[in-house]
């Protein structure tokens, strides 16, 4: 039922629960027993991504190799959530009030500090934050996911994409 509403709302994050309940081939009555509304709906989605993030991150076996080349394996790994990323990361009700989950927090460490392990390797750039880095790289998955919906991306660049302009810059480099 979540993976249903994730795919659903990922296309289409203004559907109804009439219309999640459809998509994941249940009754509105039967979705309303398990979420009382769209908020506890949303925040189950959340836990599913989180959970799926942290799986991506174990994956992506951050701590081997370089930071480059963990953030790439990174990328790699989140790609079949992308979708699900960037419907979380546009809901706003995730990040009203003091209540932050905590597998936000756990997510955010942990990328953060590979970014700050590769500026102390020499290989990122020092005047931005890790923690602008963090979230730069959300917003880079969750933009490429949707322009891969859209076709304006074609699937096969998505991990190019996010790599070449996060760790490349879009400025182009002129030799002096």
């Amino acid at each position: 039922m979540l993976r249903a509403a994730a795919a659903l709302l990922s296309r289409k994050s203004t559907a109804t629960m009439d219309e999640v309940a459809r998509a994941a081939g249940i009754g509105r009555a039967t979705l309303h027993r398990h979420f009382a509304g769209r908020d506890a709906l949303v925040r189950a989605l959340e836990e599913l991504g989180i959970r799926e993030f942290e799986v991506a991150f174990d994956n992506a076996r951050l701590d081997e190799g370089t930071a480059v080349e963990a953030i790439g394996r990174l990328v790699a790994e989140s790609e079949p959530n992308a979708q699900l990323l960037a419907f979380l990361v546009t809901e706003n009700q995730l990040f009203e009030g003091d209540e932050v989950n905590e597998g936000w927090a756990r997510l955010d460490a942990r990328v953060s500090a590979l970014f700050r392990r590769g500026q102390e390797e020499g290989d990122i750039r020092i005047d931005l934050t890790p923690a602008w880095l963090t979230e730069a790289l959300y917003a880079l998955v969750g933009a490429c996911a949707w322009a891969v919906m859209d076709g304006r991306v074609a699937a096969k660049d998505f991990q190019y994409m996010i790599i070449e302009l996060l760790l490349g810059g879009a400025r182009r480099s002129v030799e002096k």
